[in-house]
């Protein structure tokens, strides 16, 4: 069993920007190098920084997100946690060996007012250095998405630097490791996904045709003409991102807890088969399983003033007894995966976000150990 990151963070000492060998810092980035190898294991700590607060976690994240670069196949060089006068204060530099170097910036759902001229401004001084050429872009590494990630966004457009700066949250920047690691992607895919697209368009066109081609991890749901035995209840999974400002959170209070309902789209798997009687659970990014209900009715397209985006999410249907755990989420670490049915032969330390990506049927055995 993986040990935990509090752990680890408890033995290594406080991070700071001491220098030495033998630092905390050091000592942390070390143990990240040699031991975490598998992009599982990335995420679960990830998600324990994003879980947790304090300045422990928040620098954790920054030399994890770093960490992430070395698995995507860049050199990497660990920034600072914070800026000092006379040094270029960047989060994390990662170099390419096609002569492509990205700044990074990290930040969490703490962060003050993002401004933009900052991380410009660490790119213009490391070009004039001569650390980095002029083949650059900025990347803003968000831990989860929130209010300023919208402003972000417009300051961008607005300031017309959409070739200069581009933003990912941690959770795709995870997925795109996992495709790394699990499927025909290399670097340079990787690469052709982060920076600003160019005239030609192949690449990124070729890289999805070769993802189509290879087989998908389990078979989809199949929906049309099925026939369940009556009674029979259905177990799901409902995977729940923040969207405009409104964490995931706050979308499962706001429907499931207030209005007694929740949407799907019309592509969302399962959505034919959901029928009253199931059980459903709510899983948060980052967070973990943060509540459960009945499914009362069947969904309808009847879109809900309550839902944001509610041209993408039409589907509605009613719910009852809903229970949730915000404050307390059932948390799907190494431990919790190695006990489910869906990772019956598989290594709990492998990528495991396709097990979140989307709405899934679950047994009941794993139904009752997602759920409290």
């Amino acid at each position: 069993m993986a040990i935990a990151l509090d752990q680890i963070l408890g033995l290594v000492g406080k991070l700071d920007d001491s220098p030495g060998d033998e630092t905390p810092r050091e000592r942390f980035r070390r143990f990240l190098r040699e031991n975490l190898l598998e992009v599982g294991q990335v995420r679960d700590y990830l998600e324990e920084c994003l879980r947790k607060k304090g300045d422990q976690y928040n620098r954790a994240i920054q030399d994890i997100i770093n960490h992430l670069g070395i698995l995507l196949g860049f050199d990497v060089t660990f920034g600072r946690y914070h800026g000092v006068p006379g040094q270029i204060g960047f989060d994390g530099l990662w170099q390419s060996e096609l002569k492509f170097s990205i700044v990074i910036e990290v930040k969490t759902t703490e962060t003050y007012a993002i401004k933009t001229s900052t991380l410009i401004g660490y790119i213009n001084d490391l070009i004039s250095e001569k650390k980095i050429q002029e083949n650059v872009l900025g990347l803003y590494v968000i831990g989860q998405p929130d209010t300023e990630l919208r402003q972000l966004e417009n300051s961008i457009i607005a300031e017309k630097k959409i070739d200069q700066l581009r933003i990912i949250s941690a959770d795709s920047l995870l997925s795109l490791a996992e495709m790394m690691s699990e499927y025909d992607v290399n670097h340079e895919d990787v690469l052709a996904i982060l920076r600003p697209s160019g005239p030609n368009l192949d690449q990124v066109v070729n890289l999805m045709a070769r993802l189509v081609a290879r087989p998908i991890e389990e078979p989809p749901i199949e929906e049309e003409h099925r026939v369940e035995p009556e009674g029979q209840i259905n177990y799901w999974l409902a995977p729940v991102k923040s969207v405009k400002g409104r964490t995931a959170e706050e979308c499962v209070k706001i429907l499931v807890d207030q209005e007694k309902i929740y949407a799907f789209g019309e592509r969302t798997p399962g959505r034919k088969l959901l029928k009253p009687g199931d059980l459903i659970c709510f899983y948060a990014s980052g967070k973990g399983t943060i509540g459960h209900a009945r499914v009362m009715s069947k969904p309808e397209n009847k879109p809900h003033p309550k839902v944001l985006q509610p041209e993408k999410y039409p589907w509605t249907f009613k719910i009852e007894e809903p229970e949730l755990y915000l404050d307390n989420p059932k948390i799907i670490d190494s431990e919790l995966r190695s006990k489910l049915e869906a990772f019956q032969d598989r290594d709990p330390n492998k990528p495991w976000g396709w097990f979140v990506v989307s709405t899934r049927k679950l047994s009941e055995k794993d139904f009752k150990l997602l759920t409290r």
